[in-house]
Order: C-alpha cells, then sequence, then structure tokens
C-alpha cells in the first residue's frame, strides 16, 4: 500500500505542475459467483463468490507528445509476489506532432497479435489454453509507425520473456494492426526465449469483422520451437460472434480450439498432447441505457479433449459465472491552458 500511495502522489505532483496535463483516475471491479465441475464433480475450491478483479486505472497527457498509462490489480499482490508483478501496465509513450511515430518505454502488452488475446482481462469470462497460461504483461520498449492514411500501424517491440524465471530471457515482437472500416487485424510475429539461447516462434492472424450489430472475431496462431518449423502440429483457434441486442443487451458465443502433437518441451502454455476444446456462451445486461460503467453477466463453458493434470482446461470441465461488473471515474482533471 506504501508503493501505491507513493505512485498516486506522484501523479497528482505531476498534474498540479503540467499545463497541458489530462488525468483520468478510477478504479474498476468484478464480482462474480461461480461453479466449477468436471464430470459432475464439484471443485470446491473454484467455486463460490470470487473477487476477480479491483484495478486503480490512471491515465493522462502531460503534454508536447508524452502520455502514461497505469493499471494495477489492488486485489492480486501476495506475500509470494511483489507490488509490480501485481501491475498490469505501466508506461510513458511519445508520439510525434504528426501522429506517425510512437516510442513506449515500461510495463506493458507483449505484442502477440489474436483478439482474444488483446481482450482486457476484466471483460473475459472464460479463455483458450494458450490464453490461460500467457504471462502478457512484460518489462520492454515498443517502436510503433503509422502509414500516412491512419489505417495501418507497424509495431516492433523488445521486452522480457512471458517464459522468464530467474534467468534473462527476451522476446522480440513485430505487429500488424490493421483498422479498414469495419475489418480488423492483428497480426505477429514473436520469436520468445523459454531458455537462454532457446526460442518458441508465434505466427498470429487475428481478424474481427463489425457488421452492424454483430462482431465477429477469427484467431489463428502456429507455434513452433527451434528444430520443429512446422504447420498445424502446435496451433490453437478462437473465435467468437457478439451480438448487440438494442441498448441493453448483448449476446456471445465462443469456441477455443488447442492441439500439441509435438514432442518436444518448450511451449510452456499448451504442454505437448494437448487437444483441448471449450465451448461456451455469455449474456451481458447493462442496465442504464447509454452507458456500459454497469453490467450485470452469465456465461456457461464446457471443455472436452485430452491432455494432463497440468492443463489448466480439463476434459469434461464446466463452469457457470454469474457477476456484476462496474466502472467508476474518481477524477478527471484539465487545467487551463494559459492564453
Amino acid at each position: 500500500m506504501k508503493h501505491l500511495c507513493t505512485i498516486i502522489l506522484l501523479l497528482f505532483a505531476t498534474a498540479a505542475s503540467a499545463q497541458e496535463e489530462l488525468l483520468k483516475l478510477g478504479l474498476e471491479a468484478r464480482v462474480d459467483y461461480t461453479r466449477q465441475s468436471i464430470d459432475g464433480d464439484e471443485i470446491h475450491d473454484a467455486s463460490g463468490f470470487k473477487g476477480r478483479f479491483i484495478n486503480l486505472v490512471v491515465n493522462g497527457n502531460l503534454g508536447h507528445g508524452f502520455r502514461y498509462a497505469y493499471r494495477q490489480q489492488l486485489n492480486k499482490a501476495n506475500k509470494d509476489q511483489s507490488f509490480f508483478d501485481a501491475t498490469d501496465h505501466l508506461y510513458l509513450s511519445y508520439t510525434t506532432p504528426d501522429n506517425r511515430w510512437a516510442l513506449t518505454v515500461g510495463k506493458q502488452v507483449v505484442a502477440v497479435g489474436g483478439f482474444e488475446y488483446d481482450s482486457t482481462p476484466i471483460d473475459a469470462y472464460f479463455y483458450s489454453e494458450y490464453c490461460s497460461n500467457i504471462g502478457c504483461y512484460q518489462l520492454g520498449v515498443s517502436a510503433m509507425h503509422t502509414l500516412k492514411s491512419g489505417h495501418d500501424s507497424f509495431l516492433a517491440q523488445v521486452t522480457e520473456s512471458p517464459f522468464r524465471t530467474d534467468e534473462e530471457l527476451f522476446a522480440y515482437n513485430l505487429m500488424w494492426i490493421g483498422n479498414h472500416g469495419g475489418f480488423h487485424t492483428l497480426y505477429s510475429l514473436n520469436a520468445m526465449e523459454h531458455l537462454p539461447g532457446e526460442f518458441i516462434y508465434y505466427i498470429t492472424l487475428g481478424h474481427r469483422l463489425r457488421l452492424g450489430h454483430v462482431t465477429l472475431d477469427l484467431d489463428f496462431m502456429n507455434r513452433a520451437t527451434d528444430q520443429q518449423t512446422f504447420f498445424f502440429r502446435n496451433c490453437s483457434v478462437m473465435g467468437q460472434v457478439k451480438v448487440d441486442v438494442g441498448s441493453y443487451v448483448q449476446l456471445q458465443a465462443k469456441a477455443t480450439y488447442d492441439v500439441n502433437r509435438t514432442t518436444r518441451m518448450g511451449d510452456h502454455c499448451v504442454a505437448p498432447g494437448t487437444e483441448l476444446t471449450r465451448l461456451g456462451a455469455v449474456v451481458e445486461v447493462y442496465p442504464i441505457k447509454g452507458k456500459r460503467n454497469v453490467r450485470l453477466h452469465a456465461a456457461y463453458c464446457y471443455t472436452l479433449g485430452s491432455g494432463s493434470e497440468l492443463n489448466t482446461l480439463q476434459d469434461k470441465q464446466s463452469i457457470v459465472d454469474f457477476g456484476l461488473t462496474w466502472r467508476m471515474n474518481l477524477l478527471s482533471f484539465t487545467p487551463n491552458k494559459r492564453k
């Protein structure tokens, strides 16, 4: 808590001294009631009322192209973790006046493509085996160039590897972010160390299509370690459909498939011998017309396939989840500009 107060005080001091600064301070939370079972047998430790998220969210404009963003999971840190382990992101970015170039330094999302991976954790109810196991927030630096049309951006990034332990491991990432009307892409090429000097490589193709009140997502990820550069033996497919029903309700259906038919260790997200399919549906209700800062949800998913006890997803696993999410704007501060 001492570290949190120090960070907040520094941000307020910056807000008071920066003439062009805009400060936004918010809190978001989600509380669920969940029932998990495997082949009809309830998993007691995973069932009951759960405080899923309590997040402090701070961001703002420091002027002259500099912006910062900070999100802290207040319910995550414990005696086995440092305060910074519960920090999702904390970074400073600089954007050139023409908005064509941007440089970001700090803890940030590792640039892996796909829209399931890109989803905010508080807004996700169940994941694929891959996304259930990846440590997506790491320290690093990234540079992004946006084409003159504004429809395509290309990002190069170096971060700590999501698979680091006590050793220094790195990830090297390239991403294409495309926005063409209702069609959006998140493509990436990634090389991530899982041991010193040994890499696992990703090719990820994420697609999103918006058609009126309907949003369709389809992601494909292929993974290969050194000496195993083949396709479709170790891969994941994720698909989701979202339909807005009026102003108050959104319906979702989602399916994921993870498979790893290789024998070489190195994939710490989808273990060799895994073949798992997860199917699910969600109903979201927004009780305040025109706003989405309060949300009720009911979600269900079922998993089938094969693997081991090390998998996060298990064969014949079912999850029923009900919950409430709310977002609060605690403070918004914009100093008056000098005339």
